[in-house]
């Protein structure tokens, strides 16, 4: 399959599509509970990098590939695929990223990502032109497809089945799989068949050389490393440890403060928001909620509370994890620590809640610390220092001061 390639450019096509895959997967895990126009921008965006990688990695595999000498590349298809291409991962994303995505909606978004992959490709190959002509065996492409398809839809199961960085390896690996496997199993069934001089198949239209098509791969190759470089360096919004520490809302030292009336002159005007998890001195509250709302595939689920291991916060939403997998919740963090047991739940960080019945690992870690939640996927939430005294003590680790 491989003869005659530039193994060097094969094993450069390969890194390509992972390298965009990861970004593009990156920027779709935020997709969900982000709301209005940033929402779209993400889309676009996580779209334009699989398709960016899944292009580029195309054409790195054409510049390793033994072609004709006299080849050129007609510019008008060669745009077409990257639209097509573009156009149908867009779509396939979308699906997966709007509410609880059910196993049809993913079989049908990774049969989109595959015919997205396989049709630039084949789109993309009707652009070369040169004295021959090209043919396929119909079998070749027939396994190139499914191949596109089925790893497609591995890479897509392993991006909604975790909830951490190896949710973006696993299904950026599987990416690439699909595009340099579709890639190389079409090629190795394509064949070019030179024609006579009075045959000689003229160029209509604009073309480009090869030389012109390794410079345009070459800044795209160096686009897609910038955005996976970018995308490995921490959101603050997102991971809020350190600096939680001076914003904390509901410090150790509130509930240890022995004259509380003095501190209520202080405030400026009466509290509008829900009273913290376990808050001292607060106004009676109903009754603890004893289900969650999510959001599923076909409307609004419904799930026991002491089935939630955690709550994190998503923008104007939640993210409630019941041990197996993260849902969408329409409630503030702040609505969520309002309707949540005090008994069971605490508030152990501005962006998360937690089950302390579910606390199965602590470990202090730099200024805070990290729990672990029991469950089928385990998952670990991290505890700002601030927070890191009441947690002790809700596990029996430490008294509470009176």
């Amino acid at each position: 399959m491989f003869e005659g390639h530039d193994p060097y450019l094969v094993a450069l096509s390969v890194v390509i599509a992972i390298l965009g895959g990861y970004t593009g997967f990156g920027l779709a895990a935020r997709i969900r509970g982000t709301p209005g126009v940033s929402r779209r921008l993400l889309l676009a965006g996580a779209a334009s990098f699989l398709a960016v990688g899944i292009w580029t990695m195309h054409f790195v595999g054409m510049l390793a590939a033994p072609i004709p000498a006299d080849t050129v590349y007609l510019v008008l298809p060669t745009i077409i695929s990257f639209l097509i291409c573009a156009l149908v991962v867009g779509i396939s994303l979308f699906f997966v990223s709007i509410g609880e995505p059910s196993l049809r909606r993913v079989v049908w978004a990774a049969a989109l990502l595959g015919a997205g992959i396989a049709s630039m490709h084949y789109v993309g190959i009707h652009g070369l032109t040169g004295n021959f002509a090209i043919a396929h065996d119909t079998p070749m492409i027939l396994l190139s497809i499914g191949i596109a398809i089925v790893t497609a839809y591995g890479g897509l199961r392993a991006f909604l089945a975790r909830q951490d960085g190896v949710r973006l390896i696993a299904s950026s690996i599987a990416f690439g799989v699909a595009v340099s496997g579709m890639h190389y199993t079409a090629m190795h069934g394509m064949h070019f068949v030179a024609l006579s001089e009075t045959a000689h198949r003229h160029a209509g239209g604009l073309a480009a050389s090869p030389q012109l098509l390794a410079v345009i791969v070459a800044v795209l190759c160096f686009v897609i490393a910038a955005g996976f470089l970018l995308s490995l360096v921490p959101d603050p919004r997102r991971q809020p440890v350190t600096v939680a520490i001076a914003v904390d809302p509901a410090p150790p030292a509130a509930i240890a403060d022995p004259q509380p009336a003095l501190r209520e002159p202080a405030m400026p005007s009466p509290r509008l928001m829900p009273a913290p998890l376990g808050g001292l001195g607060q106004p009676p509250r109903a009754a603890p909620a004893a289900r969650l709302p999510v959001e599923g595939a076909n409307g609004t689920h419904f799930i026991d509370s002491a089935e939630v291991r955690s709550v994190r916060a998503d923008a104007h939403y939640t993210r409630v994890h019941d041990g197996t997998r993260e849902r969408m919740c329409p409630w503030s963090i702040s609505e969520a620590e309002a309707q949540l047991d005090p008994g069971l739940f605490v508030r152990v960080h501005r962006s998360h809640i937690v089950a302390i019945p579910h606390v199965t690992f602590v470990r202090k870690e730099g200024d805070g610390a990290v729990i672990e939640l029991d469950g089928p996927s385990p998952h670990r939430v991290p505890v700002s220092r601030a927070k890191i005294a009441e947690v002790k003590a809700r596990l029996g680790l430490a008294k509470r001061h009176a």
